[in-house]
């Protein structure tokens, strides 16, 4: 398996730290594999010159040895001859310089026995058991030599020559060991300067190999980084990083983009979102600017003329029409209601919208307040040819503890939309109340609503569809106030209706609330 291959099964769980310190304490073992090889070529050498040594030691001391034991033996061969001649003792400094000549070669003897080691154990054990046999035979020659009597014989030379032979076995052997020693030191030499030298070689070849798959893995993970940080930096923010590729520090720094890319492309979707909601309340808002101006206008237009044709009628000499001249004062009161009610709806949704609409709450039958605001309403119902029916049992109904002003307002703004967006049909009021909840129910059989118009029916200055204010006029502020006040009163209201079936809305609030 190549490097790289490896390289890339390590990547996805080893991070950019944990491969640089792979990388490195492979360099490292590599390293120390050369440094052993080459310690072990010096320790190799050092053992060649160290049996060299021992070899020619060896042989000196066998040379050395053999000429001592060939000397000794003439010298023996000559003193044995004088004294079968002569008489003549040897002096003492004789004596003693010959026991030193035995003792010297005993010397030598000793140490030829420390080379070699258990390969020539046997053979210089035959040598010391000959050549000790020998140098007795000597010395017992050399203490009883002014003796009186007969010497150990020395002429002999069976036990010279033994000691000869055995010096020579042993000679040949060390020979034999040393060229096998020498031999197999220089095998190994030579394998290990082969090792050294591939060694050195396979470690330059696998640490640039090594180098390069590190590079080639790194780059592959900066270039993915850099790829996707350019992709970010051009808009893409779809585009994601694969973090499965990498851990560590680039697998975390990948994610981090990720995170960071999600949570800018949230962030931007909200403020587009957040744009889109205010253009659209801007354009809601112009909507119902041209609305306000279209109603506010209407009933100052009903106002300033019917006030002109009285103000007319009063200068004219001619007697005054009393039935027309009250009819034109309460268009111009019904018109000045309306001015009213409109001025009034604008006041109170900005004192919602900036807290400071007041709650205040009494105790008072919400069944009788229901039928006066029913009966005060009642002539909206004959603009539209509209009938008014009432669902109220007084009976099973108590008082209650509330804001009776806002259930008042919210009602009539439920009553008068009903009004407006039925013609010639049935209005139906109902009220019940249990144990914690009044429930009132105002129910049309007017145009209806679909789901989507039906979901933006409650905001403020938008109303079901632009043509809605267009043919039946109105700003859009009452069903937004009403379920301002629910809220605040500690309740709710909900809506149902289908297009062209009508449509009620269920208002539900606490009978004693918090």
């Amino acid at each position: 398996m190549r490097t790289a291959d490896v390289v890339t099964q390590l990547r996805p769980r080893l991070s950019l730290r944990g491969r640089l310190y792979l990388f490195s304490g492979a360099i490292l073992i590599l390293f120390a594999i050369n440094v052993a090889t080459s310690l072990w070529g010096s320790f190799a050498r050092n053992e060649s010159s160290l049996a060299y040594q021992e070899a020619v030691t060896a042989a000196q001391l066998t040379a050395e040895l053999e000429q001592n034991l060939q000397n000794k033996r003439q010298q023996v061969l000559v003193l044995a001859t004088l004294r079968e001649t002569t008489d003549d003792p040897l002096e003492d400094s004789q004596l003693d310089q010959a026991r030193a000549d035995l003792d010297i070669v005993v010397e030598r003897l000793r140490q030829l026995g420390n080379y070699g080691g258990a390969d020539l154990e046997a053979h210089y054990r035959r040598l010391h058991d000959s050549a000790t046999t020998l140098i007795e035979q000597w010395r017992q020659f050399y203490i009883r030599y002014n003796q009186t009597g007969p010497t150990p014989s020395v002429e002999d030379p069976r036990s010279y020559n033994t000691a000869q032979q055995r010096l020579q076995e042993l000679d040949q052997r060390q020979s034999f060991i040393a060229v096998q020693r020498a031999n197999a030191i220089d095998r190994t030499i030579t394998l290990t300067d082969q090792i050294t030298v591939v060694g050195f070689i396979g470690s330059i070849a696998i640490t640039l190999a090594l180098v390069f798959a590190m590079i080639r893995s790194t780059n592959a993970s900066l270039t993915r980084m850099k790829r996707g940080v350019e992709r970010f930096g051009s808009g893409d923010l779809t585009y994601r990083i694969d973090e499965q590729r990498d851990s560590g520090e680039i697998g975390d720094l990948a994610r981090t983009f990720n995170e960071m890319s999600t949570k800018l492309q949230t962030a931007i979707e909200e403020t587009n979102a957040a744009r889109a909601d205010a253009d659209s309340a801007n354009a809601a808002k112009s909507m119902f600017l041209a609305n306000v101006s279209h109603e506010l206008r209407t009933p100052l237009n009903a106002i300033i003329g019917y006030s002109e044709m009285l103000q007319d009628e009063l200068g004219d000499e001619t007697d005054i029409n009393r039935e027309q001249f009250h009819h034109d004062l309460a268009t111009i009161i019904f018109s000045g209601r309306q001015l009213l009610t409109l001025i009034n709806d604008i006041l109170d949704l900005s004192k919602i919208e900036t807290g400071k609409m007041q709650m205040s709450f009494e105790v008072f039958s919400p069944a009788d307040l229901l039928v006066q605001v029913c009966d005060a309403l009642s002539p909206l119902l004959t603009q539209n040819q509209n009938t008014l029916v009432l669902n109220i049992d007084k009976d099973k109904m108590r008082d209650m503890n509330g804001d009776r002003g806002k259930l008042q307002q919210i009602v009539t703004n439920l009553f008068s939309n009903a009004c407006k967006f039925t013609q010639q049909g049935q209005i139906t009021v109902s009220a019940s109340m249990d144990q914690q909840d009044l429930t009132i129910t105002v129910a049309d059989t007017g145009i209806g609503m679909t789901p989507a118009q039906q979901a933006r029916v409650f905001e403020a200055f938008t109303q079901a569809e632009a043509s809605t204010a267009v043919k039946y006029g109105g700003t859009g502020l009452g069903l937004a106030i009403v379920k301002e006040f629910c809220t605040m009163l500690g309740g709710s209201i909900e809506v149902e209706s289908k297009p062209n079936k009508g449509s009620l809305f269920r208002v539900r609030l606490p009978v004693a609330p918090a």
